[in-house]
C-alpha cells in the first residue's frame, strides 16, 4: 500500500492571524456610566474553596464596557439588539483619528469623504490611556450635534467610539443618540483603539443576543487590510 505523505509544516487555513482585540475587559468594579448599576463580577462557587466547580455571577447594565446600542435605546419603535443585521458589525471598516480635544466635529471629518454604508471607528484622545480601569471622565471626546447630523445625512451604517458614549455627559447625549439611532446607524461604544492606527480594516463585532434589549456587551476585533 502506498504511504500518503503529510505536510506537518502546513499552517492552518483558519483566518486567525492579524486580528487585534479592540474591546476592553469586563472587570469587577470597572468604570460605568454614572447612575447605571455597578459592574459586579463575583465567583459564587470556587474550586479553591472546596466547591466542585467555578461559577461566576455577573450583574451590570448592558451598556458597560465595550458594547453596542440598538435603535430602541432612544427610539420607542426601534428594533432591539437581537434583531441587528450581522452586516452592521462584520465587514470593512475605516478608523479615523480625531485631533480635536473636545468634539468629533464636521470640520475634521468632512475631508475624509465619508460614504454611504461605511463603518467608521473614531479614535480620539480618549485612547491615550486605559480608561476602563479609571474613574469616569466627564470630559471625554464625543460627537457634536452637527457631526451626528452630518453622519446621518451621509447614511453611514455603523459608528464606533473609544469611550462609553457617542454623546457627551451632561450635554448632548440624548440629542446625539436620537439623531444617530433614528437614522438607522448602529453604534459601538467603549472601544480600545490605543494600538490602532488610522486606515482600513476588517471588523468583527458581535453583541450578545439578548431578546428585546436596548444594547449588549460585545467583543470587537479588527484586522488591517
Amino acid at each position: 500500500m502506498a504511504r500518503v505523505k503529510t505536510n506537518k509544516s502546513k499552517k492552518s487555513s483558519l483566518p486567525t492571524s492579524g486580528w487585534i482585540d479592540i474591546s476592553v475587559p469586563l472587570s469587577d468594579g470597572m468604570v460605568h456610566w454614572p447612575d447605571d448599576p455597578d459592574v459586579e463580577i463575583k465567583k459564587v462557587l470556587n474550586i479553591k474553596n472546596g466547591d466542585e466547580c467555578n461559577l461566576t455571577h455577573v450583574s451590570m447594565a448592558v451598556h458597560a464596557g465595550t458594547h453596542m446600542d440598538a435603535p430602541c435605546h432612544f427610539k420607542k419603535s426601534g428594533i432591539s439588539i437581537d434583531k441587528m443585521p450581522l452586516t452592521a458589525s462584520i465587514g470593512k471598516a475605516r478608523v479615523i483619528e480625531i485631533t480635536d480635544s473636545q468634539f468629533i466635529n464636521v470640520k475634521e471629518i468632512r475631508p475624509h469623504r465619508i460614504r454611504k454604508g461605511e463603518r467608521l471607528l473614531f479614535k480620539t484622545k480618549n485612547s491615550k490611556s486605559r480608561w476602563d480601569n479609571k474613574p469616569f471622565n466627564k470630559n471625554f471626546v464625543h460627537l457634536s450635534i452637527e457631526a451626528a447630523k452630518f453622519l446621518a445625512e451621509r447614511k453611514v451604517q455603523t459608528i464606533g467610539i473609544d469611550y462609553l458614549s457617542i454623546g457627551g455627559y451632561g450635554g448632548n447625549v440624548i440629542e446625539v443618540h436620537e439623531i444617530i439611532l433614528k437614522a438607522g446607524i448602529w453604534v459601538i461604544e467603549g472601544l480600545d483603539l490605543s494600538k490602532i492606527e488610522s486606515g482600513n480594516y476588517d471588523l468583527v463585532c458581535l453583541p450578545i443576543k439578548i431578546t428585546g434589549s436596548d444594547g449588549a456587551p460585545a467583543r470587537a476585533l479588527v484586522r488591517p487590510i
